[in-house]
C-alpha cells in the first residue's frame, strides 16, 4: 500500500480518526504551545519541511505557520495540490493536510496558513512510550566515529527518545545509515538523570530541509545491550520529562 508520507516511527501503530473541531483545537495549540517542530510534506513525501504553529484563529478558522525563506519553496508548497503536516505530541503523532495553503505575514514576517483541518489522524504509538525531547537544550548522545582511520567521539543532538530506541539529528551526514548498522560504546547524557551506556542500532532515516534552508537528517536507532538500570534511567527520565510537561500544561490550561 503506497503511503501518502514518510512514516516517522518503526514501532506499530494503531490510528484514530479525529472529527470533533473541540479536540483538533486542543491538539493544535499542544503543537503551537509545545513548540513542536512538524514536518511539512509535499509531493508524496519527497519534499520535506520542517515548520511550527505559529497561530490558530478559531474565528476566522485559520491556521499559520511558519514559512521557509525561499520563495521558491514556498511557491511549490502553495502550488502542490495537496501538504501533509506530521507533528509528534508526546507519544502521539497527528498528521493532517490540507489543499488550501496561502501566504500571509505573520508579526510583519511572511507566513503560510490554511483553513484549520476537518479532520486530522492521531496515530498511538503502542509498543514503546516515545516522548519529544526539548529542542531548546538539546540532549546530546555520544558516538565513537572512526573518521580517517582515527576514533573521534561525535555529539548529535536528540529528538525524541523511548525505551526501545531514540531518534537524533545527523546534520553534517556522518553516520551510515544503512538500516542494521550499529554503533557500539554510544553514551546518551540524561539531564537530571546521569549518563547510560549502550550500543545504536539504525532502523530509518528521513532528510529534511529545515526552514532556513538548512539540510538535516533524522535518523531513528533502537537500543542494543542496553542494561535493566540503563532502561530505568530511560523510563525515570521520559516520567521526569512528562511530568514537567504537564504541570506546565495545567498551569496555562486552568
Amino acid at each position: 500500500m503506497q503511503s501518502l508520507h514518510p512514516p516517522l516511527g518503526t514501532e506499530n501503530q494503531s490510528s484514530f480518526l479525529v472529527e470533533s473541531r473541540r479536540e483538533m483545537l486542543v491538539l493544535l495549540r499542544g503543537l503551537k504551545e509545545n513548540n513542536q517542530l512538524i514536518s511539512m510534506m509535499i509531493n508524496d513525501g519527497a519534499e520535506v519541511f520542517i515548520t511550527s504553529v505559529l497561530e490558530l484563529d478559531d474565528l476566522n478558522n485559520t491556521l499559520t505557520i511558519d514559512s521557509s525563506p525561499s520563495h521558491a519553496a514556498n511557491q511549490r508548497i502553495i502550488e502542490a495540490p495537496r501538504v501533509f503536516f506530521e507533528g509528534l505530541l508526546d507519544r502521539i503523532s497527528i498528521q493532517f493536510s490540507t489543499s488550501s495553503m496561502q501566504r500571509t505575514t505573520f508579526e510583519g514576517r511572511e507566513a503560510l496558513k490554511c483553513s484549520i483541518p476537518i479532520n486530522m489522524i492521531r496515530l498511538q504509538r503502542r509498543e514503546n512510550y516515545r516522548i519529544n525531547t526539548p529542542l531548546t537544550n538539546p540532549i546530546r548522545c555520544l558516538i565513537p566515529l572512526e573518521i580517517e582511520s582515527e576514533y573521534e567521539t561525535i555529539k548529535f543532538s536528540l529528538v525524541d527518545i523511548s525505551c526501545g530506541g531514540v531518534a537524533l539529528l545527523d546534520e553534517k551526514r556522518i553516520l551510515e545509515i544503512y538500516s542494521g548498522q550499529i554503533y557500539d560504546d554510544c553514551k546518551i547524557d540524561l539531564p537530571g538523570i546521569g549518563q547510560i551506556d549502550l550500543a545504536l542500532q539504525i532502523k530509518n532515516s528521513q532528510d529534511l530541509t529545515l526552514l532556513n534552508g538548512k539540510l538535516n537528517r533524522r535518523v531513528g536507532c533502537e537500543f542494543i545491550g542496553a542494561s535493566t538500570a540503563a532502561l530505568a534511567s530511560v523510563q525515570r527520565y521520559i516520567m521526569k520529562l512528562e511530568r514537567e510537561r504537564n504541570s506546565k500544561m495545567t498551569g496555562q490550561h486552568h
